[in-house]
């Protein structure tokens, strides 16, 4: 049993509030995966982050995956990825207070939720450095087994990815969970929405004040507001 000290219950909520900060438009759901190895995997990678959410709306929604988030809400990309990574360093500190009072091995990966008020994390303890299945498959059995992403919906090779998944031996890891819930307050995401109505008739004040509205969405945030969110 995992021991859930002070310390990563704020860990948990700094993260909350990241990703509630991160996330530019209303949602009912997010999904987070992180792994964290202590040696390269075959890929040559330490480890990987990514997270969709479900926008909020009466129809379903099709899930919005972070790396498209600087596209879909023009904002500038290489500011909004070091957010990422800033948020990774979080999952990395996570896993070292978790080292701290875990005497035998430690979790390699993790999957994080959040709906209806409530945060869930399941903690797994697979050898990620010795699986059949690279980074970029086990993405695509995450997906499908997270996201209700079906066969259909994928391409002929995830197809094949997902059919050597169902069809193979399963080997049974080791997994810890947690869940609690949660109440953010007064968390600003990063869009500064335009008030403009585009059906009126432009003047040059107006041309000026959208224009400054679209420069600080790509803005997004300055260098010390960058520091400030790594401490």
């Amino acid at each position: 049993m995992l021991n859930h000290t002070k310390k990563i219950r704020e860990i948990y909520e700094d993260i909350q509030r990241r990703l509630f900060y991160m996330i530019p438009e209303k949602w009912d759901k997010l999904l987070l995966y992180s792994s964290v190895l202590d040696v390269p995997d075959k890929d040559g990678k330490t480890g990987e982050l990514f997270f969709y959410y479900i926008p909020k709306g009466i129809f379903k929604k099709k899930p919005v995956n972070v790396y498209e988030i600087p596209s879909k809400f023009n904002l500038d990309e290489s500011q909004y990825l070091k957010l990422v990574q800033i948020l990774y360093q979080k999952i990395k500190e996570l896993r070292n207070e978790f080292r701290k009072s875990e005497r035998n091995e430690i979790w390699t990966n993790l999957t994080m939720s959040i709906q209806n008020l409530k945060f869930k994390v399941e903690y797994d303890y697979t050898d990620l450095n010795n699986t059949d299945f690279s980074s970029y498959e086990r993405h695509v059995i995450w997906r499908y087994e997270n996201l209700g992403i079906t066969e259909e919906q994928v391409s002929k090779e995830d197809k094949e990815i997902l059919k050597r998944y169902l069809l193979g031996a399963r080997t049974l890891s080791r997994k810890e969970h947690y869940d609690t819930g949660i109440y953010i307050q007064d968390v600003e995401n990063v869009i500064a929405y335009s008030t403009e109505n585009p059906t009126e008739e432009p003047n040059e004040e107006k041309e000026q004040k959208t224009t400054q509205t679209k420069h600080k969405n790509q803005l997004l945030m300055s260098k010390e507001e960058i520091e400030k969110m790594k401490k």
